[in-house]
């Protein structure tokens, strides 16, 4: 800029004393004599400190500070920072922002917004500052070896709703004997405004000459499976983060509610072979255990082997249970050895099917119709989504649950479902 400013001032010289043309070179050189001086009372770096989070959640935004020292910097130094990191943590593997004054020191905030699980490294810092005048910059850089663990999301677990659920619901915080819903008969207690009129025991009516009617006792220690398919399909984005995150974070929700209610909880992942396979777990004093082995389910580009994880799945169960598949599928043909497998688990077990409706899909048919192009696309988009309703089909005629909804809805619909499975009395 400040050379834009001289080199008018030089041509008028040249043009008006032609003579005085030594001027200019005396004019530059002692620009640059200002510029190293302005470089040398930048001062020096004293220390640089970056603090990051060392657990952050997939899909969550951490923060991240950084403080440095600057030995003699004026106070117009506008210190930068720019860090290195791993691309899973921030879009394009570069983290930036400006430093401001903090007491004797520059501090700043970052915000990191991890998009994949697993562990996020921060491989290098630069730092750069100006000098008083603001025509030279000094620039340090230093190696970092700091990482973050990226873990699944469980911020609906921890959202005040579903503790204030938990605690009035009929699945409390305190262990007790619930009567009133579920499919074991329990007692018959007088007939009050407000129940349901179909659980009233005429025959003890009759006899008491008041209305009695049956209570139940909800089923506990019912086994659920919540099962992944980490193929190629479940790890493409949906809004910005992969299906097969999004399906883990409405899991370990559903997760905790069954594990208060005294349900046994296990987590099946698979890809080309069976990958991460829990025990059941009884408490929810034991929930992390379900965290970090979901924080294990890897991204694969190949398509899964439903055969063999089904079938292996199915062989470790020993009693009826409850299996929530998260799952997804492309056309017909893709899909044929997923029903055939899904179809065999429903000989001994109750199986619900999540799948993600295509938002993608539904936004091209829903599209206005302008060109070639857009026909083409609106014809194909079409299509895809009637053979996706004739798979889906399939599986309910085969008896397996259904569950499509929108991805920023699958967790309270996937708990709404297991809600009303398990006041049905079907699993046990």
């Amino acid at each position: 800029m400040v050379l834009a400013g001289i080199a008018p001032l030089a041509l008028l010289l040249a043009a008006t004393i032609p003579a005085a043309w030594i001027a200019a070179p005396a004019l530059g050189g002692a620009l640059v004599v200002v510029i190293l001086l302005d470089g040398l009372l930048a001062g020096r770096l004293a220390d640089l400190r970056v603090i990051a989070p060392e657990d952050a959640e997939v899909g969550e935004p951490a923060r991240l500070v950084v403080a440095a020292e600057l030995d003699r910097a004026s106070p117009r130094a506008r210190p930068e920072i720019a860090l290195e990191c791993d691309p899973r943590l921030a879009p394009g593997g570069r983290l930036a922002f400006a430093l401001i004054p903090d007491g004797g020191a520059w501090t700043g905030a970052g915000e990191i917004s991890p998009t994949r699980r697993g562990t996020g490294v921060f491989g290098r810092v630069w730092l750069r500052w100006s000098g008083p005048l603001g025509l030279a910059h000094r620039q340090v850089s230093r190696p970092l070896d700091q990482s973050v663990r990226v873990w699944p999301n469980i911020a609906p677990v921890r959202s005040p709703a579903l503790q204030i659920f938990l605690r009035d619901a009929q699945f409390g915080l305190i262990a007790r004997r619930i009567r009133g819903e579920g499919a074991e008969f329990e007692a018959l207690a007088e007939y009050e405004p407000g129940m349901d009129r179909r659980r009233i025991d005429w025959k003890s009516s009759a006899r008491h000459a008041r209305l009695f009617a049956k209570e139940y006792e909800v089923e506990r220690n019912n086994q659920i499976v919540f099962a992944f398919d980490c193929g190629q399909t479940m790890c493409e984005p949906i809004d910005g983060l992969p299906r097969i995150d999004r399906a883990v974070t409405a899991a370990l929700t559903t997760a905790y509610v069954a594990l208060k209610a005294q349900d046994r909880v296990a987590l099946f992942g698979f890809a080309a072979r069976p990958e991460v396979a829990t025990p059941f777990i009884t408490s929810s004093r034991d929930f992390p255990r379900l965290q970090r082995a979901a924080a294990g389910l890897d991204y694969h580009p190949g398509e899964a082997n439903f055969t063999l994880a089904l079938s292996t799945l199915a062989a470790r169960l020993q009693r009826r249970s409850l299996i929530v598949l998260f799952s997804d599928f492309t056309d017909p043909t893709s899909a044929e050895l997923m029903v055939e497998s899904v179809g065999r688990l429903v000989e001994r077990h109750l199986v619900l099917f999540v799948v993600m409706t295509d938002a993608d899909l539904a936004r091209i048919v829903s599209a206005p119709v302008e060109d070639m192009q857009s026909v083409a696309e609106s014809v194909t988009a079409t299509t895809l989504v009637r053979q996706r309703a004739l798979v889906l089909q399939r599986l309910r005629h085969l008896g397996v649950r259904v569950l499509e909804a929108p991805h920023d809805a699958v967790g309270t619909r996937l708990l709404d479902a297991y809600l009303a499975i398990k006041r049905e009395g079907r699993i046990g």
